[in-house]
C-alpha cells in the first residue's frame, strides 16, 4: 500500500483522499486550473498565493499557518506571519483551500470549481485529509433545521478516524 507521505511514496504516486494517484499530475493540473480560474475571474494569484496553494497541494494533508510560513521562508518568500495569513485568506475566500477547524490548519480544496459543502475525513495518526461533499440541509441536521425554521447556508463536517494506510499503526 502506498504511503500518505510523499517521501515514503513511490516516485509518482501517493495517496489523495486515501486513493493512489499520479501526484505530480494532480498538483500540476490543480495549479493550472487555479491560474485559469483567477485569469477568468480577474483574481490575482500572486507568487506567494500560488506557492501556498502549491505547498498544500503537494502535502495532501492539513498544514498550519506557521508550518506554511516556515515553508515559504525556506522557498525564499517573506517570513512575517501576515504573508501566510493574507495568502490563506485569499485562497480560502475564493474556495481554493479550506480551513480544518479541528486542526486549526488548511488543506487544498479538491473541488475548487464547485460551490459545495465539504466534509472532511481526518486521519488521527498521520493527519491526512480526504475531502468529500456533504449534502447541506439533508439528514438529521436538515430535519432539525427545518423544524426550527432555520435555513442552513453552509455546513462543514469533520470526521476523525484512521486512514487505510494507518490502520495497522492505529492498533499498536
Amino acid at each position: 500500500m502506498t504511503s500518505n507521505r510523499p517521501e515514503q511514496a513511490s516516485k509518482n504516486a501517493t495517496t489523495l483522499g486515501f486513493q493512489v494517484h499520479d501526484h505530480s499530475l494532480c498538483v500540476g493540473q490543480a495549479l493550472e486550473a487555479a491560474e485559469a480560474r483567477c485569469a477568468d475571474e480577474g483574481l490575482r494569484l500572486t507568487p506567494v498565493r500560488r506557492k501556498v496553494l502549491e505547498l498544500l497541494l503537494q502535502e495532501h494533508r492539513a498544514l498550519g499557518a506557521y508550518t506554511i510560513l516556515e515553508m515559504l521562508r525556506e522557498a525564499g518568500f517573506g517570513s512575517q506571519p501576515p504573508v501566510a495569513y493574507r495568502a490563506l485568506d485569499f485562497l480560502s475566500e475564493h474556495g481554493f483551500v479550506h480551513k480544518i477547524e479541528r486542526l486549526n490548519a488548511f488543506v487544498a480544496c479538491v473541488h475548487p470549481e464547485e460551490t459545495h459543502s465539504p466534509a472532511f475525513m481526518i486521519c488521527r495518526v498521520c493527519d491526512a485529509v480526504a475531502e468529500t461533499q456533504a449534502t447541506s440541509g439533508k439528514g438529521g441536521l436538515g430535519d432539525a433545521a427545518e423544524a426550527a425554521g432555520f435555513q442552513i447556508e453552509k455546513t462543514v463536517v469533520e470526521a476523525e478516524g484512521v486512514c487505510p494506510d494507518c490502520a495497522d499503526k492505529a492498533d499498536a
